[in-house]
């Protein structure tokens, strides 16, 4: 709710500054810096307060239309080569003039969390990408995240295009960055980047509401909302449950908890609780919201003292705020960002220090993730900081649940109105998307949503099967011990049946996970692993090897089963060097045990000594499936699969 306000805010400074005093104005995404779309007819549009004739002037090219009051004009250039610097020019009125403008190819980089994830996240493993990053050539313009219901013509962006640096790169998608640069460097035309992603959203979020009338509980859900007062109200309530909660909860912890942030507090009293760990988990307090302050104390020798610092506290549920010796350090308010605060020279000193850390959790178990990095790294010295933490528990009330706000970006054509309809037309080469954790208690469903997003996006576009490529889910979740059933793996297998769809392609990623997050830190793989698919499928390089190993059939032999496969490349092989690992077979098709599985050629039997005939057969069928390790010598991998696959699925 706060984002939409601050987007309604952002929208109309947009607006006021872009078009002050103008007769003809454009669409944002119509700006300096821009990139077109080379080797096709590209449409630039956009509006005049008075009835005249409109000329667009690009690169020796004139096109002139008549526009009228208030509507829309549009002119088509025809066919552009790639290459830039160039300057386009609208002249009616009043003239605008729009410089730095390059033609290449063009790529709409949409979905949730994972696309959205800015490349500073994973700054650190990538430092010496960051440091060559500077490429005049590839451009990236951020939409700004927002949510409408009704038809919208103006698309929101607080950079507008930018070219890449080592600093504007760290606010690129980090996806579309790595596919972004690897397709630069092979193709040697510009490309860019059209950021419209927004973290935890449905696919049918994306969609025009008229799409889902075989889903009426979503389109029925969204149409109240058409109604802008009652939005515009419901925001104002929500804030104010939100922001009174906190300063309630904050009030009270204030109360409670004075100068604990200070080394001179006495903790002798407070509890023994393990970081990594859940308090919850540990007797602190069940349920509700909660302040629940952490003290960890350690010696340092002289030849760490005054010197700069790093404090790794992997990630935390929820808020936080963290001192070192009494002074801030650093703080997040979510879950998803992983702690990493610089300590300034001269805050450490030689013999005990303390570090404190208040963490406030709205509900739930709040406290420390495990299987993160938790450590002070000073210099090349290392000190764990896992184990044993004082705490103390200072407020619990009331939770503040998710439920009691209203998430408007979860609504059928939030996304679609708010981001997605403004750039509809803008020519570019295709897309590609990462999304699916926000439908992955619905696998069955988003079969269909997945597929009629796709084909409706082409069809508004009418630009033809533009490519529509996609990364499959990576994994997440603590592996388990046994096989088992698995929403993610039918969520990814839903994903690959969608390659039905005409011109899209798939990268599989269940060897980047991590199950501890579902934002995996790779994404340097990723986007290669896209670019991959589009060097492929979209700029004619067939004989590429840009997929693993993809089940063809499957013929039962006696009490072996017998796999084939596609895209093997040059030859099937367990990518660790051991035998292949997270094959089950059941012999009623209900309970699945571990197997052997053996590379034989091109094909991998999969047998077990307890099965005489084997009914079917899974692979890495699970939430993070730990050692899965099928794949082709080209070094990508098989992605997840079940045979045979359960009617209506």
């Amino acid at each position: 709710m706060k984002t939409s306000l601050r987007s309604l805010l952002l929208g109309i400074l947009i607006f006021s500054g872009y078009v002050a005093d103008a007769a003809v104005r454009l669409p944002r995404i119509f700006s300096d810096g821009m990139v077109l779309q080379r080797g096709m007819p590209v449409p630039v549009w956009g509006w005049s307060d008075r009835d005249e004739t409109v000329m667009v002037s690009f690169n020796g090219i004139r096109h002139q239309v008549r526009a009228k009051k208030g509507e829309r004009w549009k002119i088509t250039l025809p066919v552009l080569q790639p290459g830039g610097p160039f300057v386009l020019e609208v002249l009616a009125s009043d003239t605008i003039t729009l410089k730095d403008v390059w033609v290449g190819d063009v790529w709409l980089c949409s979905g949730q969390s994972n696309m959205e994830y800015e490349l500073f996240k994973s700054a650190e493993l990538y430092p010496k990408e960051i440091e060559a990053a500077a490429n005049p050539r590839i451009r990236h313009f951020k939409v700004a995240r927002r949510t409408y219901f009704n038809r919208n013509e103006e698309v929101l962006s607080e950079q507008g295009w930018e070219a890449a640096d080592p600093r504007t790169v760290l606010q690129f998608t980090a996806v579309g960055w790595f596919f972004a640069r690897e397709l630069e460097s092979r193709l040697g035309v510009p490309i860019g980047l059209i950021n419209c992603s927004y973290g935890g959203t449905p696919a049918e979020g994306w969609m025009h509401e008229d799409e889902l009338k075989d889903f009426p509980a979503y389109r029925d859900r969204a149409l109240p909302f058409r109604d802008t007062a009652l939005v515009a109200e419901i925001i104002r309530r929500d804030k104010a449950l939100s922001d009174g909660w906190l300063k309630h909860i904050q009030s009270l912890d204030d109360a409670n908890a004075r100068g604990w942030q200070q080394p001179s507090t006495d903790v002798s009293s407070w509890t023994d609780l393990q970081v990594p760990g859940y308090w919850a988990d540990q007797g602190m307090v069940d349920s509700g919201g909660a302040v629940v302050w952490y003290r960890r104390e350690l010696d340092l020798p002289a030849s760490m003292a005054g010197q700069p610092a790093v404090l790794r506290m992997g990630a935390i549920v929820s808020r936080d705020i963290t001192w070192v010796n009494g002074k801030r350090v650093g703080g997040a308010t979510n879950r998803y960002v992983n702690r990493r605060y610089d300590i300034p020279a001269g805050v450490l000193k030689a013999g005990r220090n303390t570090i404190v850390i208040k963490i406030l959790n709205e509900s739930g178990k709040g406290g420390f993730i495990p299987g993160k990095p938790y450590r002070l790294e000073v210099g090349r010295d290392t000190i764990s900081l896992a184990g044993g933490w004082k705490a103390r528990l200072s407020v619990t009330t009331s939770p503040l649940l998710r439920e009691q706000t209203t998430r408007f970006q979860d609504q059928a054509g939030a996304l679609y109105h708010g981001m997605l309809e403004p750039l509809i037309g803008y020519g570019m080469k295709g897309v590609i998307w990462y999304q699916g954790e926000s439908n992955i208690s619905r696998a069955q469903e988003y079969r269909v949503i997945f597929s009629r997003m796709i084909q409706s996006w082409r069809k508004i576009w009418g630009q033809g099967d533009f490519p529509f490529l996609f990364a499959q889910l990576a994994s997440n979740n603590p592996p388990r011990p046994q096989p088992a059933e698995s929403r993610l793996a039918e969520l990814q297998e839903a994903q690959s049946r969608t390659l039905s769809v005409p011109n899209t392609g798939m990268a599989v990623l269940n060897d980047i996970g991590e199950s501890n997050d579902v934002h995996p830190l790779n994404k340097r793989d990723v986007g290669l692993r896209l670019s991959l698919v589009a060097r492929y499928l979209v700029y004619g390089e067939r004989k590429l090897v840009h997929l693993g190993p993809v089940l063809k059939s499957v013929k039962v032999d006696g009490d072996r089963m017998i796999l084939s496969f596609d895209h093997v490349g040059g030859g099937l092989i367990a990518r660790d060097g051991g035998p292949l690992k997270h094959f089950a077979l059941s012999g009623d098709g209900k309970r699945f045990i571990w197997a052997q599985a053996v590379i034989e050629g091109d094909r991998v039997v999969v047998s077990h000594p307890d099965i005489r005939t084997p009914k079917a057969v899974r692979y890495a069928w699970a939430d993070t499936p730990e050692g899965a390790n099928l794949g082709n010598r080209e070094g990508l991998p098989a992605g997840c699969f079940r045979w045979p696959v359960p009617e209506g699925r």
